[in-house]
């Protein structure tokens, strides 16, 4: 197995090909993005910000990651990266984004259990903290910053793309993904975190209906649900969680207090995995 970083980059502004030379990427018409000293590159330009700093902050990054590398997600891990070499059977070298990769947890399980693959991995994420904690981890791997709304690589250049936990954004699916090219979507069930909204939120919405249909340009391939009780030990790890997810900013400030009392909790893990191909 190779595992090796994915080169077809675009520019964020015209769509050319960008070119690589020592410490930037440059397009034929002359925009230029410098490499950063840790090896990610910044393709959002700054007209193309909501604000000034956006994306996951520095602290929630940390969060994500310390409650990652405990472990307590292995299981959808290994579930989405299972899927994912299911995805790429046959292929030479498998192309693969990971669409909102945060600081790169499951792009780097994915190339741990690519033994028989060859893969070419870009990571892209709008949090530019998100981007520097993963590429400080892992150099095989293209760490960018940039957009799910205008993801900067080249039409019809991957095989694969993940979306796990982020905003999906399919006309930009298509277009960068090849004829027959697949997507891993991962998003909360109705039970996912259940015990922990339970506590910071004075009732629960019903679930969204679930309207079954693929998207616009794409057919579902299969469906699978992953469910699994799992045991925060202490008030560290029940933080770190609440810290990684929209709840910290919607929950009450009640709710919140709640939280912060609580020395362990048990709660339902339950997410859906979605494979989709693009007709």
């Amino acid at each position: 197995m190779t595992t090796m970083p994915f080169d077809a980059l675009a520019c964020p502004l015209d769509g050319c090909p960008l070119v690589p030379s020592e410490k930037t990427w440059r397009c034929e018409n002359g925009h230029s993005f410098d490499v950063a000293r840790q090896g990610y590159v910044h393709l959002l330009p700054v007209q193309k910000k909501r604000t000034l700093d956006p994306g996951d902050s520095k602290e929630m990054v940390a969060a994500r990651q310390r409650f990652l590398s405990a472990g307590f997600y292995t299981k959808i891990a290994e579930a989405v990266s299972d899927l994912a070499l299911k995805a790429l059977a046959g292929e030479r070298v498998g192309s693969v984004l990971d669409a909102g990769s945060g600081e790169g947890y499951y792009l780097r399980h994915l190339s741990a259990m690519a033994s028989d693959t060859s893969l070419a991995l870009i990571g892209v994420d709008i949090s530019k903290w998100a981007v520097l904690a993963a590429a400080k981890q892992d150099k095989q791997t293209r760490w960018v910053v940039g957009s799910n709304a205008n993801l900067p690589v080249m039409p019809e250049s991957l095989d694969l793309v993940l979306c796990l936990f982020g905003f999906p954004v399919y006309s930009e699916f298509a277009r960068v993904l090849k004829p027959g090219g697949q997507v891993i979507q991962v998003d909360a069930g109705a039970d996912h975190l259940r015990e922990l909204r339970e506590i910071i939120y004075p009732e629960l919405k019903p679930p969204g209906a679930n309207e079954g249909l693929a998207p616009e340009g794409f057919r579902q391939r299969d469906s699978t649900v992953v469910r699994f009780p799992l045991a925060l030990p202490d008030q560290n790890s029940i933080g770190d969680l609440l810290a990684m997810t929209p709840h910290l900013y919607r929950a009450t400030s009640k709710g919140l207090e709640k939280a912060a009392a609580l020395e362990s909790l048990n709660v339902t893990v339950d997410v859906v995995l979605k494979r989709l191909e693009k007709g």
